[in-house]
């Protein structure tokens, strides 16, 4: 039933949409190539998404791809609908006063619809569709690196100008190009920093889609050390499985991976750090997400034994967490890095002018650094993508953040 009232759906832009090409042009193979392409893009995404689709693996390159032609297929169809529907809200009162009145009997009462209204919907609809396009071929991999400093009154001296490199949301179960990944990874250890932090979903569902890329992420490099939590992803949460066992097992492996690939994987649980006889406490928690995610984090547990002065850097995947719970904690979290939103892969941002996303009408805090009362959060636009396999405006990233000491007149 959801998939009839799904095609209806479709089908019912299709008709709206193809009124601007109606007007446009009368050439018939124009037309046709339209409802070629309507037809050949739905038949792929309902095959993969039904007849293709595993549901004990979950999404797979194959499936992302289907998604991706979809929306950039269907989302300026709706750019589409409304022009012609703004058009409609006009010529409706114009057929309803004309019909009352019979002028122009035995005519069709609509005014015909105007070519320049019709010309101007599908150039807006060109945007949405190139760009999305675009995300796809180029944008996926075009990795970003973004530098800021923060400065502490409190941070201990020894660590002034450390520096972190933050990653988030590698999702591997969506790559499809290895040499892309290990220029992503060469990025990553070209930026020298003192710590690596993983923020989160190292895969999709399952632990194998690690399988082809644990000798790549190996080489990631840090002075100090790398360290890592779990996402919503991780847990398995979003597959069926032959039995609990089995989820269990597979979470047991995955964790397993983040030791192979040299991260130290905090489950409500901290390090500290020293330098110079000084000390940096790291917490990181396990998945806690406002809206249905997974809620295993425990704050509480994850700062136990750490001194309520020492200077504190909180990993922690979902920035709903640091909204709802650590920013309003009596415990001073100086900086927690989160990620999870993706930014939702397709935005605008233009430093200092726009930053904008439509992921903002779900996360307060959706993508970059974020200040209250001297509480930073670093929301990561994510290493990877996960569903539409691509990128636009919203590129990934790798973090780095350099710690700094305030200094004293």
């Amino acid at each position: 039933m959801r998939w009839i009232i799904f095609l209806l759906i479709y089908v019912l832009v299709d008709i709206y949409a193809f009124q601007a090409f109606k007007t446009i042009t009368k050439n018939k193979w124009i037309h046709g190539v339209y409802w070629l392409v309507s037809v050949v893009v739905i038949a792929n995404f309902i095959y993969n998404l039904t007849l293709n689709f595993n549901r004990t693996v979950g999404l797979t390159p194959h499936t992302n791809q289907a998604i991706g032609l979809f929306l950039a297929t269907f989302i300026p169809k709706l750019a589409i609908l409304f022009f012609v529907f703004g058009e409609d809200i006009v010529r409706t009162p114009q057929a309803i006063y004309r019909f009352i009145t019979g002028n122009k009997p035995g005519d069709d009462y609509f005014p015909s619809r105007r070519k320049f209204v019709s010309q101007l919907a599908v150039i807006a609809a060109a945007l949405p569709f190139t760009s999305l396009l675009y995300g796809m071929y180029k944008g996926k991999y075009n990795y970003k690196v973004l530098n800021y400093t923060l400065e502490f009154d409190d941070l201990p001296k020894a660590f002034d100008g450390y520096q972190i490199t933050q990653i988030s949301d590698i999702h591997s179960g969506s790559f499809d190009d290895a040499e892309k990944i290990k220029y992503g990874i060469d990025l990553i250890n070209e930026q020298n920093s003192d710590l690596i932090l993983f923020t989160g979903d190292l895969v999709n569902n399952k632990a194998d889609e690690m399988n082809n890329w644990i000798d790549v992420f190996k080489k990631l490099e840090a002075k100090e050390g790398k360290y890592s939590v779990l996402g919503n992803h991780d847990y398995g949460d979003y597959i069926q499985w032959e039995s609990e066992a089995k989820k269990v097992e597979n979470l047991k492996r995955l964790k397993d991976i983040h030791k192979q690939i040299g991260f130290d994987l905090l489950l409500n649980d901290n390090r500290i750090l020293e330098k110079e006889g000084e000390k940096l406490a790291l917490i990181g928690v396990e998945n806690w997400g406002a809206g249905g995610f997974k809620k295993e984090g425990d704050l509480e547990k994850a700062s136990q034994h750490i001194e309520k002065e020492s200077f504190k850097i909180l990993m922690s995947h979902d920035p709903t967490h640091w909204e709802q719970k650590v920013k309003n904690d009596d415990t001073h979290y100086h900086l927690t890095l989160s990620g999870h939103t993706h930014g939702m892969q397709f935005g605008i941002e233009i430093p200092g002018w726009i930053k904008w996303s439509p992921v903002k009408w779900r996360y307060k805090y959706w993508a970059g650094i974020y200040e209250e009362a001297g509480k930073y959060l670093n929301v990561n636009r994510g290493f990877g993508f996960l569903a539409y396999p691509g990128r636009f405006g919203i590129w990934p990233e790798i973090t780095v953040i350099t710690l700094k000491r305030k200094s004293v007149a």
